[in-house]
């Protein structure tokens, strides 16, 4: 316990080393169809990846197949269904991460326009089911899927047929990252609603502003949702050791040894710590790789990382990076942001969360507040948050200009869904699929 309680004091950093990571995922598109990209062939998932090679990006196979291309800290990866992920570098500017994002997407374009295909931006993809997405030949994969199948009703959409935008910030002391963890996790609804991008599903209306908020809530209950500890009085002072005492209770996906990815039959990692498996003991590298596959709606990893986010276009990327730096990285914004919805019970608060993803910034509070009303809140604070870190880019523009596109959501009352909603309603697929499109 000692161990696994340290490896989290040991990721602890000073205010002067933080910084913001962003990934962002993609669902492809052959042009001018509705069918996924496959893997192979010379308009796969494959060739996407070894294209990146023109810019000094490296590709990295399993078993001869490629799975991710890498250069000087940025990857670019799949997911099961072929959706494209850039995880980029951490840096300490948004106007940095805004910049690297830019230069991605015009790869990304550039490398589409030559193999006929295309990249949107969305939660879930509008079209097919998880049985017609190619699933890629990554080796952790062939483990999961089983197990998380055997979970949830909706594990093989989660792992198909979404797309998110997740961001990640350090954490200086225990109770930094206690009040960054709580504070995340309880106003993720209101990030749900404003990003809220996936109202098509099987091309026809879901009945859900983000259907990708609702694949979530049918994964693995043993590692997803919410935290209700990070919510209990004196969370601030144990939060290491309680995080820990949560995690040794989820069952481990796997256990990799040499290259190959070991199933457990649903063992905790309590009991493998205690028991071990098959003759293998216990390290601090099997608890990295358990700690990547808690799925709640933030987690913790090394860095405090927020998921509640649909994948959506540019600058509502660029926004979300901007509009958590200014909440997290400011404790006087960060506070009051708890005390925007500090009074909601547990259960309020779960039903909070799929109001967000049934009705978007429309959904209410118990008090009779809408998100759209808690959105625009928080964006204020998040300003606020961002004035006091004086972060200015070459132009002297100071962060806050990346949270226009959130607060013109929130004042609209719109999520994006609305938008891709009426131009599907318009224009039928083709008219999404011009609205998503990204690359």
């Amino acid at each position: 316990m000692g161990d696994l309680v340290g490896w989290f004091r040991d990721r602890e950093r000073p205010p002067s080393e933080w910084k913001v990571g962003l990934e962002h995922e993609k669902v492809g598109l052959l042009a001018g169809t509705r069918d996924p990209i496959p893997y192979a062939g010379s308009r796969g998932i494959a060739a996407v990846l070894r294209s990146f090679g023109r810019w000094g990006y490296q590709p990295f196979e399993e078993e001869g197949n490629v799975i991710a291309a890498q250069r000087d800290g940025l990857t670019v990866s799949i997911e099961p269904g072929g959706q494209l992920e850039l995880s980029g570098r951490p840096f300490q500017d948004v106007h940095v991460v805004a910049a690297e994002l830019d230069r991605h997407l015009e790869k990304c374009r550039e490398i589409g326009a030559e193999l006929g295909l295309e990249f949107l931006a969305v939660g879930y993809r509008p079209w097919g089911v998880p049985a017609t997405a190619e699933w890629c030949p990554k080796i952790r994969y062939r483990v999961m899927r089983p197990f998380l199948e055997a979970r949830g009703a909706l594990a093989a959409d989660m792992m198909s047929m979404t797309g998110s935008t997740q961001a990640s910030f350090d954490f200086g002391s225990e109770r930094d990252m206690a009040e960054k963890l709580r504070a995340a996790l309880a106003v993720q609804p209101a990030v749900v609603a404003l990003y809220a991008n996936a109202p098509v599903v099987g091309g026809r209306e879901s009945g859900w502003k983000s259907f990708r908020a609702q694949v979530w809530e049918h994964v693995d209950p043993s590692r997803q949702g919410l935290l209700p500890f990070a919510f209990e009085p004196g969370f601030e002072a144990d939060a290491y050791r309680r995080y820990v005492e949560w995690a040794l209770d989820v069952p481990m996906i796997f256990l990799r040894r040499d290259g190959a990815y070991r199933e457990t039959g649903g063992r905790t990692f309590r009991a493998f710590l205690a028991e071990g498996l098959d003759g293998e003991r216990a390290t601090l590298a099997d608890w990295e790789d358990h700690l990547t596959t808690v799925f709640t709606d933030v987690r913790v990893k090394g860095v405090v990382e927020v998921r509640g986010a649909d994948a959506c276009d540019a600058p509502m990327t660029k926004a979300l990076a901007a509009f958590w730096k200014g909440l997290l990285y400011d404790a006087s914004s960060r506070a009051a942001a708890w005390d925007l919805v500090c009074g909601l019970s547990l259960e309020e608060r779960r039903a909070l969360g799929a109001a967000a993803g049934r009705e978007g910034l429309a959904a209410r509070l118990p008090d009779g507040r809408t998100l759209g009303e808690v959105a625009a809140a928080l964006i204020g604070l998040a300003a606020n948050g961002l004035c006091r870190q004086k972060c200015c880019g070459q132009r002297g523009e100071d962060e806050r200009v990346w949270l226009e596109p959130l607060a013109a959501r929130a004042e609209s009352g719109r999520s994006p869904a609305d938008d891709a909603l009426e131009a599907w309603r318009r224009g039928g697929d083709a008219a999404l699929a011009a609205r998503l499109r990204i690359a």
